[in-house]
């Protein structure tokens, strides 16, 4: 598994399933860790899909950030999630999969 900012844990979602959640204060830029992937033809659970239409399931516990607006965390191209703001202990890690999610 990519390794993860030591700080989160996996847990169950009032959003969706499962969730992963600030175990302790975060600060805004945090690099939370890079997501494991293997490439994928197909979209599926837990699948990134970049600006070039490339798709890539997500292989560690980073899989688990749930969509909500507005996010406090953003995958990068390098498959880094960042933090984009302070984000308090216990506070689900959320990502804005897009419009297709609204």
């Amino acid at each position: 598994m990519a390794k993860t900012h030591r700080g989160v844990k996996v847990g169950k979602s009032p959003i969706s399933g499962k969730g992963l959640f600030a175990e302790k204060s975060i600060k805004a830029g945090s690099v939370l860790g890079y997501c494991k992937v293997e490439k994928t033809q197909e979209a599926c659970e837990h699948t990134l899909t970049l600006d070039d239409n490339s798709m890539y399931r997500v292989l560690c516990d980073l899989k688990y950030i749930n969509h909500a607006r507005p996010s406090n965390v953003i995958y990068y191209d390098d498959f880094s999630v960042v933090a984009l703001r302070d984000i308090a202990p216990g506070e689900e890690l959320l990502h804005d999969y897009g419009e297709e999610w609204a």
